[in-house]
């Protein structure tokens, strides 16, 4: 396994894989015997998950990517999100939450405690704290940001909300994870799906039915292309002081309130109109059209006719050049799927093969 270790987030494969939200993967079994465990049934279990309420814990998640996504910046959408080693997640199981995500040397902190949402950076020394009105707090999901997400807890029941009808799904024996017994749940794709996946596991707590570890693994390999688990976890009550927040000496502080106004859901639906979902299940491809000046040249900052940044050579370093009936542009390929970037700005990503992508371009 590639010792080097990062995040990955619902907003990378969601937008730049276009797995349709799969943002998880999973650590390999602990050595040693697998747990003896009372037998259940694969649907039991589906369903346990998506009903758990474990209560409070505080755990550690670890990492890894091998996609071999090449560092492009922002010319892949979504990838920027690729840029943290781990995650410390806190809940109080009624709706508290915090997450410490580390990249090195720097930290951003996110805290919900119902009512208000912190997020501060320790790199920019900047904090932005939002006020939820308690007409939408009262809304499930107030307040979440689906591209923090970044523990198997929160994934898990999203992707088997997304995959289950297309999937195959078996109890494939125990595993030892976090220091606690579970089950193996695996998921694989029926024969009409087509995808460059051959199956997702999710280690499931035997006791609180919380996923512990969520795995993807690719066609033709034995290696997770993605790995996302708790190293640590414990499942104890979390004291009121985690979920409070004071902004450090010096700190600039933005602040701003919630809202869903009429200029809010505009905004909401002229986003969701940018991109398409086209299929569904495993073979998801997203596709959708970058903002016009997206591709052009940029000049570089404080610079006066300065060199800049050309996207295009970029592209032109890191991707495939091709072309088809849907029009030409870039191919990015990764261990799970990949991404075409057309010239005119218009994108397709996917778990699939690259013929699924261009037929995806095509489609009004």
């Amino acid at each position: 396994m590639d010792p080097k270790k990062k995040a990955i987030t619902a907003a990378v494969v969601g937008t730049a894989l276009g797995v349709g939200g799969l943002v998880v993967v999973a650590m390999p079994a602990s050595a040693g015997a697998a747990p003896k465990l009372p037998e259940v049934s694969a649907e039991n279990l589906v369903q346990s998950v998506m009903t758990a309420k474990p209560g409070a814990f505080d755990g550690t998640v670890s990492v890894s990517n091998n996609l071999g996504l090449p560092n492009v910046g922002n010319a892949i959408p979504g990838a920027s999100a690729l840029n943290v080693d781990s995650a410390h997640v806190f809940s109080d199981g009624a709706g508290k939450s915090k997450v410490s995500l580390t990249q090195g040397s720097s930290q951003e902190t996110i805290i919900h405690d119902g009512t208000t949402v912190w997020d501060y950076s320790s790199q920019k020394n900047t904090a932005t704290k939002t006020t939820i009105p308690a007409d939408i707090a009262a809304k499930p999901g107030a307040g979440a940001d689906a591209s923090k997400m970044t523990d198997p807890a929160t994934a898990a029941p999203q992707l088997l909300a997304k995959v289950r009808e297309t999937s195959t799904v078996s109890v494939d024996g125990t595993a030892t994870v976090a220091n606690r017994p579970a089950y193996e749940l695996v998921l694989t794709p029926k024969p009409t799906e087509r995808t460059l996946l051959r199956e997702i596991r999710v280690a499931v707590d035997s006791q609180t039915r919380m996923p512990l570890r969520v795995s993807v693994l690719s066609n033709g390999t034995t290696t997770p292309a993605l790995e996302l688990a708790f190293s640590d976890i414990e499942f104890t009550p979390q004291a009121a002081s985690e979920f409070a927040f004071t902004p450090p000496k010096g700190a600039k502080v933005t602040e701003k309130t919630a809202k869903v106004d009429d200029q809010t859901k505009a905004e909401a639906q002229q986003a969701q109109q940018a991109t398409k979902v086209v299929g569904d299940g495993w073979d998801t491809v997203i596709t959708g059209k970058l903002p016009a000046d997206a591709l052009a040249p940029k000049q570089s900052s404080g610079s006066a006719g300065g060199r800049g940044m050309d996207p295009q050579k970029l592209l032109s370093r890191v991707a495939k050049r091709v072309s088809g009936t849907w029009g030409s542009g870039y191919l990015f390929t990764t261990k799970v799927g990949g991404a075409v970037l057309t010239d005119d700005g218009r994108f397709a990503a996917g778990a699939v093969p690259e013929q699924v992508l261009y037929e995806a371009l095509g489609t009004k």
